[in-house]
């Protein structure tokens, strides 16, 4: 509601009649109804049906991006979705091959983050030849040979801040177009972060 989302109907315990009586869209069930409409154990009494929006693809980008190559945990493209709309950013673009941003691990890990900037779906080349003819500069996370520890980075108005895979990291076509690769340096023993989790770095270091 707050994200002015379109309601189609309203799903509650009869304990919240009052709160919702300015709302004819709403049905009353049983507490066990509402278990099942939720997929939750711990719902919270209400469960809301509403309008899928779909993101057309933008003629162009501008200011901050985020674009999230081939994430498959539902959960690490929301958490990262909620941290760029914590942040900022301007939009988030994810590729095909993602997980979906509807399924209810996402739209948990978003925490509504999808009603406040525009969310898009496309393929990683439609998206480069979209970042191109923005003039936005790729700035693509690796660990390589050419990639900056991102410290050493400069911090652009405008970019798109690319995430890759979390096993694969970033295509060769995104290594390829991208302005500058860069790279978390760790101290520690571990193999890698978690991707989400590298982005939260990232998108606030560059905020």
């Amino acid at each position: 509601m707050k994200g002015q989302a379109e309601l189609i109907r309203i799903f509650a315990l009869a304990d919240y009649a009052e709160q919702l009586a300015a709302f004819p869209q709403t049905v009353f069930v049983s507490p066990d109804i509402l278990a099942d409409l939720a997929d939750s154990k711990t719902p919270q009494g209400i469960v809301a049906e509403i309008a899928l929006d779909q993101e057309e693809p933008p003629a162009s980008l501008s200011g901050r991006c985020l674009f999230l190559e081939d994430v498959q945990d539902p959960g690490n493209v929301g958490t990262m979705i909620r941290t760029a709309d914590a942040a900022g950013f301007d939009a988030v673009v994810i590729s095909s091959h993602s997980a979906d941003i509807y399924s209810l691990k996402t739209l948990r890990s978003m925490q509504g983050s999808h009603f406040h900037l525009p969310v898009y779906r496309m393929e990683t080349a439609a998206f480069i030849a979209l970042a191109r003819a923005s003039h936005l500069p790729l700035l693509a996370t690796t660990l390589s040979e050419d990639s900056l520890d991102y410290r050493e980075l400069s911090k652009p108005e405008k970019f798109v801040l690319v995430m890759g895979n979390e096993g694969q990291g970033i295509s060769p076509e995104i290594a390829d177009a991208a302005d500058v690769l860069v790279h978390i340096s760790m101290k520690g023993q571990a193999e890698s972060l978690n991707v989400a989790v590298a982005a939260g770095i990232l998108i606030f270091f560059l905020s």
